[in-house]
């Protein structure tokens, strides 16, 4: 019989995940799936569930929660001998990588894409020995957003992380940093530097326009360091995707990065804590087999 694995976040999205579990239970018994569902409970309990299926090789895990819960997935999935499909029920805050592959925030809809069956395969990150989905950010807004804690994520939404960050422009700190991609290298002071797997980040789905999660490349975006007015019409610009084309913007396309710096940063990984600079970023194309419309 085939295998299945529900990877469970409860306190994702209102506890929606939770409330909605046996209904996926439901549909993939329904397909023929025995099925075992893993709740996590603390950090890493998802990146250890995923390897697992790897390791006892099942033919299907699904992750119900935010994009944290799916870069943990994504952890125990990748670079294995034996990698399930993997199915996505967004029930996070902002579920940038949900968006960017079209697959619905309507539960029943992103389920049904599971019951339809057809996947497609999409690129992932590496960034030193973590892998990633969606971004690897460097800067002080970057670092303000995985400040935000799981109950301002339930109350506010995708509003909690533009607060964190709007907190960070009155002092407006600019670090100097290095780059190194396919077309050369780059060095300035900068506000803000972005790796981008997908066009969707903070929920903003224009931040790399030209994105596409199966090409093999990362998108990078830099702010360089500018007066608060002219930052503020950089973000505005981001609403419509016309930042690329701003003198204050570089827009870079490359299928590896090395990002480093004079001063002691840290990165933001999937909205979550990264390493200390340097990053060494690298794509592994069309890695895992994901449910998309």
């Amino acid at each position: 019989m085939k295998k299945a694995m529900i990877i469970v976040n409860p306190s994702s999205g209102k506890e929606e995940a939770e409330k909605n579990q046996h209904r996926v239970e439901e549909v993939l018994r329904n397909k023929g799936y025995d099925v075992i569902v893993k709740m996590t409970k603390k950090q890493l309990d998802a990146t250890k569930f995923a390897r697992t299926s790897c390791e006892d090789a099942y033919d299907l895990v699904v992750s119900m929660g935010g994009d944290g819960t799916l870069n943990e997935t994504v952890n125990g999935l990748a670079n294995q001998e034996h990698c399930p499909r993997f199915g996505i029920i967004p029930t996070g805050t902002v579920n940038d990588f949900a968006r960017a592959l079209n697959i619905p925030l309507d539960f029943e809809e992103a389920l049904s894409l599971i019951e339809q069956g057809d996947t497609r395969p999409v690129d992932i990150g590496k960034v030193n020995d973590q892998y990633f989905m969606n971004i690897a950010a460097v800067g002080a807004i970057a670092e303000a957003t995985y400040e935000v804690s799981p109950k301002q994520k339930t109350m506010l939404g995708p509003l909690a992380y533009m607060l964190e960050g709007l907190k960070t422009l009155s002092s407006k700190k600019s670090y100097n940093i290095q780059l190194k991609h396919d077309q050369g290298e780059w060095e300035g002071e900068a506000l803000l530097v972005l790796a981008a797997l997908t066009n969707s980040v903070g929920g903003f789905e224009k931040v790399a326009p030209d994105a596409e999660v199966d090409d093999g490349k990362l998108k990078c975006l830099v702010v360089h360091d500018v007066a608060l007015p002219k930052f503020i019409k950089i973000v505005t610009e981001l609403l419509g995707g016309k930042h690329v084309d701003d003198e204050n913007v570089e827009y870079i396309s490359t299928s590896k990065l090395e990002i480093s710096s004079s001063e002691k940063l840290h990165s933001n990984i999937d909205g979550d804590e990264g390493d200390t600079l340097p990053l060494n970023i690298e794509i592994l194309p069309r890695h895992l087999d994901i449910y998309v419309p």
